[in-house]
């Protein structure tokens, strides 16, 4: 009809003037209509008003990294009294910007944008960061839209600041799109859900009494000494001294170092040890840290690919991410590890188990059945571990084994555990004590470590002496044990006439026909009666020196004594384990003050309570983390250990780090089944790049950077913690605004930000991306 309408009006000349207005008016109200649709079908609908919210921070005093401090996605609900009220899907709480108004920081300025300029601004943003999404993602990401908005906004923030436009861009992982990705982004909808509900913040930061004990209240002048006081007095009575001085990097670049991918700063001073005066006692496997530590970041191998999961990373790792066969070549034979195509696989033998770990692990308590793996006996240290297989197996009989080894003694072992997902730690038994405290392994097992503990009248075995319990046991399988030969007679010989002057007592000595080996098994006293009872004093005992002194002290040839007083540590063995894990030390008094400033029992389940509750409400079920692939995870600033204890059910383990200025609580979290060791912030850890899942830091940056460059400890961060690896931070608003800053200049994600009442929380995820700079470190090439 409309056809013969047209037709008619054409055919009619008389009626011109009339045809032409009725055609004018037609062609108006479809234009209307046309622009009505057009308008609606472009126009973004914000489901339960949700809007974005840009918090711009001007550049301040804080250093080059400040800028924007994120996009935030916002619900924004319309008060009575016709105003936003304004929640971000994790409930930040106040902004920064208040919170440093508050402080007095007035180097935080607001930028505030109003009128018609500020909406423009936020909707071209919007639209750049949508057009950007889809390069900003990774292959096999399966988040919903509103999740993806909301990181790729971020990730404009850390870009646009970098002048670059991909995080990752040209150094890209080149085998993503094999590697599947799982969904880690916080569901925002159900958040909303949940305040909706009237559901309390403490999930996400915990008020009121559980926020009290995040601040420690004593110092090293108060009831709790600190290693580094421990450790300078010890010096200061060996006469020894050290000097530091670090400061600011200007810029991000790449290490270049002999080392390359596998540059650990302080092992690898090539300058420092080509200054030895000699290397006898291992010297040049030691720790000779930099004077300056480095602000650069350590390359990525060719080809590096998001390491393999638990469990199946203990029986093989992408050959690619550890690119050294050497090891499988002089090794392979024994099991150790194989180069199988594209993967590096371990058969799970080694030297003295060439049949596999297990029969080993069984056999030796067939042996001993005292030793009650994962019972009696909790936590072991590993000397000369290889590539940790001993530890590895260990985890199902519920042991947890600290193994070590020197880096490059045999090519990257160390590394090698470290991506099968077994703890170790890059040391020597050379003139250094090892980083730990007297009087916490519950056993130490040697399986043909090729340390010589016989000689220079035992200063080695006398060093495991020091950081075995009163009742541990020393596991010793090596060729002196069974084998004939006048060499390893020699040595077995002597090594009895040694143990037995150290009042070891040798309890079983049995040879494992499968294996072809044979183990001896040797139990420390736990009384002072064999002590007082020798016919001379050869290994002296020691008289004012602290065996918990650990940090850069030089070995003592010398023999503490046992506790004698029933309430002392070290005079009784803890319960049996998991029931350790929960239990107050029997050491620690109701007349003790503890680390926050209550009695020690109450401070000590006050800090139990408090993980339990941040680890189940906000960190399994709120930061998106998808927990079946973090497997290795560290404390850089443990206390009591209740940040590991509470991660009890998961299938990871967590090194604690007691930093050498903090309360020196590591016996404690020994005491409870667990493990860690001593490190100054200060300088680069004892471990290879890429080694961690997770890094924890609960008020370590704050901390540290009153003695030291914050720069480089975030440059270490970045060293130690894999690609696609995860950082959590808690510390004051300042301190997670700086950390905040830094992370989006390496072009990390920022995934929360979160603050209130001055303190806050701050969960980042490390990319693929490195620099193209270059910076030469001097005392790194050879």
């Amino acid at each position: 009809m409309a056809g013969g309408s047209y037709s008619h009006f054409g055919g009619r000349k008389s009626s011109d003037y009339c045809s032409k207005i009725t055609v004018a008016t037609f062609l108006g109200i479809s234009f209307v209509g046309i622009w009505m649709l057009i308008s609606s079908s472009f126009s973004i609908p914000f489901e339960n008003s949700e809007i974005y919210s840009t918090l711009k921070v001007t550049k301040n005093r804080l250093g080059q990294y400040a800028g924007n401090s994120g996009d935030f996605l916002v619900n924004a609900k319309r008060e009575e009294d016709d105003t936003f009220h304004v929640e971000k899907g994790f409930r930040r709480g106040r902004s920064l910007e208040e919170i440093a108004g508050e402080n007095g920081l007035d180097s935080y300025q607001n930028e505030e944008r109003e009128g018609e300029s500020s909406r423009n601004e936020e909707e071209n943003q919007e639209n750049s960061e949508s057009n950007s999404s889809n390069d900003e993602s990774r292959s096999g990401d399966e988040s919903s839209n509103l999740e993806s908005e909301e990181e790729d906004s971020r990730e404009k923030d850390s870009t646009s600041s970098n002048g670059e436009s991909d995080t990752r861009g040209e150094d890209s992982n080149p085998d993503a799109s094999e590697t599947k990705v799982e969904d880690e982004n916080v569901d925002l909808k159900l958040e909303t859900e949940k305040t909706k509900k009237g559901e309390t913040e403490n999930e996400i930061f915990p008020a009121g009494d559980q926020s009290e004990i995040l601040k420690e209240s004593t110092t090293q002048n108060g009831p709790w000494s600190t290693q580094a006081a421990e450790s300078e007095k010890e010096n200061e009575s060996q006469g020894s001294s050290s000097s530091m001085d670090n400061k600011r990097g200007d810029k991000w670049k790449l290490c270049k170092t002999y080392a390359g991918p596998d540059y650990i700063p302080c092992l690898d001073n090539l300058e420092a040890i080509r200054k030895l005066p000699s290397t006898s006692h291992y010297e040049h496997r030691e720790r000779h840290c930099p004077i300056e530590a480095p602000t650069c970041l350590v390359p990525l191998p060719s080809g590096y690919k998001q390491p393999i999961g638990w469990p199946r990373s203990r029986e093989q790792i992408w050959y690619s991410n550890v690119p050294h066969a050497k090891l499988a070549k002089v090794k392979g034979h024994q099991n150790w590890v194989k180069v199988t195509g594209e993967y590096l696989t371990f058969p799970g033998g080694g030297t003295q188990f060439k049949q596999g770990a297990l029969h080993y692990i069984d056999f030796i308590q067939k042996t001993l059945p005292q030793i009650s793996w994962g019972k009696q006996t909790r936590v072991i240290l590993d000397v000369g571990c290889g590539v940790a297989s001993f530890g590895g197996y260990l985890f199902e009989r519920d042991v947890l084994a600290m193994s070590l080894a020197p880096k490059d003694e045999h090519e990257a072992q160390v590394q090698f555990a470290l991506e099968r997902g077994i703890p170790a730690i890059s040391a020597v038994m050379g003139t250094k004590r090892l980083p730990f405290p007297g009087k916490v392994f519950d056993a130490v097992h040697c399986a043909r470590c090729r340390v010589p503990w016989h000689i220079e009248g035992g200063k080695l075995l006398l060093e495991l002496n020091r950081v075995l319990r009163p009742g541990g046991h020393f596991i010793w399988s090596a060729t002196p044990v069974y084998r004939k030969d006048e060499e390893n007679v020699g040595i077995w010989e002597a090594m009895s006439e040694l143990t037995k002057s150290m009042c070891w007592e040798q309890l079983e000595i049995n040879e494992d026909k499968l294996n072809e080996v044979g183990v001896a098994i040797f139990r420390k006293p736990t009384s002072n009666d064999c002590y007082q009872s020798r016919t001379q004093n050869d290994p002296p005992m020691c008289d004012d020196d602290d065996p918990d002194a650990a940090w850069n002290i030089t070995l003592q040839s010398c023999m503490h004594k046992a506790p004698e007083d029933g309430s002392t540590r070290g005079s009784r063995w803890p319960a049996k384990w998991p029931s350790r894990l929960d239990k107050l030390p029997y050491w620690l008094r109701s007349s003790q003050v503890g680390v926050y400033g209550k009695a020690a029992p109450e401070d000590f389940a006050a800090d139990y309570d408090h993980w339990k509750s941040v680890v189940s409400k906000s960190y399994l079920n709120e930061l998106g983390i998808n927990w079946s692939s973090v497997r290795n995870v560290m404390d850089m600033k443990a206390i009591y250990g209740g940040f590991a204890a509470a991660m009890k059910d998961l299938k990871v383990w967590v090194m604690n780090v007691v930093p050498i200025d903090s309360p020196d609580t590591l016996p404690i979290i020994y005491d409870r089944g667990l493990f860690g060791m001593y490190h100054d912030w200060c300088e680069s850890f004892s471990t290879y790049p890429r080694s961690y899942d997770l890094l924890h830091a609960d008020h370590l940056f704050s901390d540290i950077k009153k003695r030291c460059e914050i720069e480089s400890v975030f440059a270490e961060v970045d060293r130690i913690l894999r690609p696609e690896g995860k950082l959590i931070v808690r510390d004051n608003a300042e301190t997670i605004l700086e950390i905040e800053n830094m992370a989006k200049s390496v072009k990390w994600k920022v995934k929360m930000s979160y603050s209130k009442n001055g303190e806050g929380l701050l969960f980042v995820q490390k990319t693929f991306w490195r620099p193209k700079q270059e910076q030469i470190i001097k005392y790194a090439i050879a």
